[in-house]
């Protein structure tokens, strides 16, 4: 598990971080489909938070895309690095995401985030954040609409409908299961949203969530878990400040 600390000149308040959504906003890639669904490598990334302690748990959990077996797992702890403001919730994230990412022994692919991309207030969730830092492609798949609206899609797993902000389609609602409430998926970085849809789907062939979210979700809990026991996040030894990554694709 590596300590993560907070990087120098990140944001420390609500105007500088929109400043830095103003200006990473215009790098998203939007005009690439991205990587084949069930080809290559899918990471999924997800937080943990405790609260009382101020600290946050993230973790990549890298799968085969076409098997989704486990290829490699890293894990990342520090402290949380920006206050919750709605909208600015990466801002909380992606230090330890980050961490957790250049931590892997090998190139994530695709990652999927559990949260938001374009279906964003300022069009630059999570997803798009992620991805822009990385160069990665990126998608988010949320578990609710945030504050979109929607019409509900057909029962069958596959039916979609658009996710809107008034008349602008920011994603999708997407059924991956047969009757059962739909994911929220949109764009982040270097993939089509129709790529999104499809990586989504290949994602989940027994639950709602994607494979990649809920592998994610279980490590990052446990790793929480430890570094509250042992008091990994109170030492200031082996404290690692993570570093814009880049991989190729």
């Amino acid at each position: 598990m590596t300590t993560v600390g907070v990087p120098a000149g990140w944001p420390a308040t609500e105007a500088e971080a929109r400043a830095v959504q103003d200006e990473l906003r215009a790098r998203v890639v939007l005009d690439e489909p991205g990587p084949p669904p069930g080809t290559g490598r899918v990471t999924g990334v997800d937080v943990a938070y405790d609260d009382e302690r101020d600290l946050v748990a993230a973790a990549a959990v890298v799968l085969d895309a076409a098997t989704l077996e486990v290829v490699a797992e890293s894990t990342a702890v520090g402290r949380v690095s920006f206050p919750y403001v709605p909208g600015l919730l990466a801002f909380r994230e992606l230090p330890t995401v980050l961490a957790a990412l250049e931590s892997l022994p090998v190139v994530p692919g695709l990652v999927v985030c559990d949260g938001y991309g374009l279906a964003h207030p300022r069009r630059f969730g999570l997803a798009s954040h992620l991805g822009v830092l990385t160069g990665l492609p990126t998608i988010g798949v949320a578990k609710n609409p945030f504050t979109f609206t929607y019409e509900e899609p057909g029962a069958a797993r596959g039916s979609s409908a658009p996710l809107l902000a008034g008349a602008e389609e920011v994603g999708r609602a997407l059924r991956t299961r047969d009757a059962v409430k739909p994911v929220f998926v949109s764009v982040g970085h270097r993939v089509s949203l129709a790529g999104a849809l499809a990586h989504t789907l290949a994602l989940t062939p027994a639950y709602r969530l994607p494979e990649t979210t809920r592998r994610a979700d279980g490590l990052c809990r446990r790793a929480l878990k430890e570094a509250t026991a042992n008091g990994t996040a109170q030492s200031s030894a082996s404290r690692h400040t993570p570093t814009s990554l880049y991989w190729e694709s």
